[in-house]
């Protein structure tokens, strides 16, 4: 995940509930700011990695701070601007304001690949390590999970079982073989408690992701799709 020391400045008032989930889910560090004042304030020792600026709701307070944030000295993070389609085009105007933009509406996939290659052309940040499969993630480092950018409320062992099952797709396995696996070999609980935890997660995933996980009549589960599968 990103590095301790790799924070960005997020300016919005307030923060787009949105936007403050998928960077969550993302693993960022990450603090509001609403003004050039609040951002050198509240700028971390080794300087702000990077910052995303909303520009939707109060456009001209946004591009003033992407001004303030072009004349720091001696550094100057790079900016990811959240543009609404109207702004589109008036952004040649202000392309040396921001390193970046995305539309808002964003997916939360594509927010989170952008603030990623942000950090990645000043050498900052790392992609934190992450499962994902289709519409669901599961952040390794934060023990989040989401499926189609909604989060999931998981107890610890429901998040274990999803994590092994997605990190083995298309694998079929025996309710002893999760038990021993998922559970520990130290555990004795019976082949139901599968069946609880399956039922648990395939009513959170919601039924339009149910089926991820699949039930192979008289052996166990898979989850997704045999590589046969056409």
């Amino acid at each position: 995940m990103a590095a301790e020391t790799d924070f960005l400045a997020v300016f919005g008032d307030p923060v787009q509930p949105e936007l403050a989930r998928t960077l969550d889910l993302g693993g960022y560090h990450w603090k509001a700011v609403t003004s050039p004042d609040d951002a050198a304030e509240d700028e971390p020792p080794l300087g702000w990695a990077g910052a995303v600026v909303d520009a939707t709701t109060e456009p001209t307070a946004a591009w003033a701070f992407m001004r303030a944030i072009r004349k720091r000295e001696p550094g100057t993070p790079p900016v990811l601007a959240l543009v609404s389609g109207a702004q589109l085009a008036d952004l040649e105007l202000r392309d040396e304001l921001f390193d970046d933009f995305c539309l808002s509406p964003f997916h939360p996939t594509e927010l989170e690949a952008r603030v990623r290659h942000l950090l990645w052309r000043v050498g900052g940040g790392t992609r934190p390590e992450m499962i994902e499969y289709r519409e669901l993630a599961l952040n390794l480092e934060t023990y989040q999970a989401s499926i189609a950018a909604r989060p999931l409320d998981l107890t610890y062992m429901e998040y274990e079982l999803l994590k092994f099952l997605a990190q083995n797709p298309g694998k079929v396995f025996t309710r002893e073989m999760l038990l021993n696996r998922v559970w520990g070999y130290e555990y004795y609980g019976g082949a139901r408690t599968v069946d609880v935890h399956v039922r648990r997660l395939r009513a959170k995933l919601g039924e339009e992701h149910a089926s991820l996980i699949q039930t192979v009549r008289s052996v166990g589960y898979r989850f997704g799709q045999s590589r046969w599968s056409s």
